[in-house]
């Protein structure tokens, strides 16, 4: 069977109502579960943080069905097949990250904030302003989170029922928003928790099965599946185990790589939605087994995209990759297709549908969070507010992020998720991390250089990148199509380079946070730092779990 053949099959035959079967399976099932987990939702520390009440392992593994996003799965194993070791490197990146976040502020985090990352901040700072920038930063990094994550869904479902018009795949989208309101609206923080250790539990299984299958076919030989990939690319296959492929043209796609690097092993620490995580368990002793339950599934899934991105490329093709519906986001669905037919295509569709609405869930919690504790009951109404009334704004909130999301998720199509996530990373890593370390481990630290950072981080990263590549005149050299967001290719205002700013952006960030400083006349905290330092060391006075 030709690789056109495949891909006209799995978008025209591949049966959609088979696909549409496993798919409403799925979703009533993780409906139910997220239904019975939000019986518990009583006080905000309900809806927020799960009552403080999940382990170690299963918060490891919520983490992991956190982090494992659409990114890693559909564009990561597409980024392998098209640009072969390059796209590997979103492997890496996202993997050693999570050391970062381990060494520097997980642990610390937890035990000292209370929901959200501006709990923190604001600690030894002035409370609204501080709060403020915080959740705004927040904002804007689930924002940029939710547009790969709406992409990633509307390419998959486009190929499962093989829709190639942008009003179908719009639809799509709508109602991928529409499902996640509902999840987050019904189940809380607790609800959510449970779709992601499920999800994440299917996906490191599917991926496991699909891995042997894969290696199987050529007889447990890396060698050869590598031999496959090149021999399938045709002429010029061998750049697929060579570095450069992407990002080794030029001058400009090296500082690319770089500025991507950079975006990808910092942003981790700043993800506002993986740091809320922590906040979910009992004490730092548990906060410290979920991060080595989280890196160890985290780990195992990034070496399964290596054999799976080049098990694609070798069995599938990077022509009919590239020209399926949901583009690079597909080679992981075809390559199950190519496997076990469409019995395997709708199940491992369905993982990374559930995959995409866990992560989903996971970012529309934390952003709610953030504005209703912090920019509505903190700076609004300056901490005096109903105890219900929180969590109805919350819930308010999550609304007004869904619709956001799903007008996002329609302009962003066609986009390698992967590439979008890394855009997340930079916006966290410019507009959070300079911040937490600053807050975390420098006395001097005063909220003017708080300001300067958030504000100047955020600023300068979402500036660069509307002034980028991303969002207008770049074009295929072959096709003469826009691979921009804005797709009339006569519309071109790119007077940044790089398509990822963190090269920028980040250093300029910190920067910006010990000018502030050293400009204030704001006179230091010292006695609020060393409660700070006693607080974050030993976790005294963090908040402790709720009895049910």
């Amino acid at each position: 069977m030709s690789a056109h053949l495949l891909a006209a099959e799995a978008t025209d035959v591949g049966n959609p109502v088979v696909n549409v079967a496993i798919f409403a399976v799925f979703v009533a099932v993780t409906l139910g579960i997220v239904r019975r987990a939000s019986r518990q939702n009583k006080a905000a520390a309900d809806y927020y943080a799960g009552g403080r009440s999940v382990t170690g392992p299963q918060n490891g593994t919520a983490i992991a069905g956190d982090y494992l996003s659409a990114a890693s799965f559909l564009g990561i194993c597409g980024a392998i097949a098209i640009n072969g070791y390059d796209g590997f490197l979103y492997s890496i990146g996202f993997l050693v990250a999570w050391l970062v976040a381990l060494l520097l502020v997980a642990e610390l985090l937890r035990n000292t904030g209370k929901f959200t990352m501006a709990d923190v901040l604001s600690f030894r700072l002035k409370q609204r302003p501080v709060r403020m920038a915080a959740a705004l930063a927040t904002l804007a990094v689930v924002f940029f989170y939710l547009l790969a994550q709406m992409a990633g869904a509307g390419g998959l479902v486009a190929l499962l029922l093989g829709v190639d018009s942008t009003a179908g795949q719009s639809v799509v989208v709508a109602v991928v928003g529409a499902l996640m309101i509902l999840y987050v609206l019904v189940g809380g923080m607790k609800g959510t928790t449970w779709v992601q250790i499920i999800k994440a539990v299917l996906l490191i299984a599917g991926a496991a099965v699909m891995t042997v299958w894969v290696l199987a076919k050529f007889g447990f030989n890396l060698s050869d599946l590598l031999q496959g990939a090149i021999d399938k690319a045709g002429p010029g296959g061998e750049a697929l185990i060579e570095p450069g492929k992407q990002y080794g043209a030029t001058g400009t796609t090296k500082l690319d790589f770089l500025s991507l690097a950079l975006a990808l092993v910092l942003g981790t620490a700043g993800l506002p939605h993986v740091l809320m995580r922590f906040y979910t368990v009992p004490s730092a002793k548990e906060a410290r087994r979920s991060v080595v339950w989280a890196i160890w599934l985290i780990g195992i899934f990034y070496l399964f995209t290596l054999v799976l991105g080049y098990g694609a490329g070798a069995l599938v093709g990077p022509e009919t990759i590239s020209s399926a519906p949901g583009g690079v986001n597909s080679a992981a669905p075809l390559l199950a297709f190519a496997l076990g037919g469409e019995i395997l295509l709708g199940f491992i569709s369905a993982v990374a549908f559930a995959t995409i609405l866990a992560v989903v869930a996971g970012l529309t919690i934390t952003a709610a969070a953030s504005f209703a504790h912090d920019i509505y009951a903190n700076v609004i109404k300056r901490g005096e507010v109903k105890p219900d009334g929180e969590v109805k704004v919350a819930r308010i909130t999550v609304v007004v992020i869904g619709i956001l999301a799903i007008l996002g998720g329609i302009f962003a199509q066609g986009q390698n998720v992967a590439f979008l996530v890394a855009l997340a990373f930079a916006v966290a890593a410019s507009a959070n991390l300079p911040t937490i370390l600053y807050s975390l481990f420098w006395k001097r630290f005063n909220t003017a250089g708080a300001l300067w950072s958030m504000y100047g981080g955020l600023i300068s990263c979402v500036v660069l990148i509307a002034f980028s590549p991303v969002v207008s005149g770049k074009v295929d050299p072959v096709t003469g199509a826009s691979l921009s967001m804005i797709k009339n290719t006569d519309i071109d205002f790119a007077i940044f380079p790089l398509s990822n700013p963190g090269i920028v952006s980040i250093p300029l960030a910190f920067l910006l946070g010990i000018v502030g400083t050293l400009l204030s006349r704001e006179k230091p905290h010292p006695e609020k730092f060393a409660e700070m330092e006693v607080r974050s060391l030993t976790g005294a006075g963090a908040e402790k779990a709720t009895v049910h």
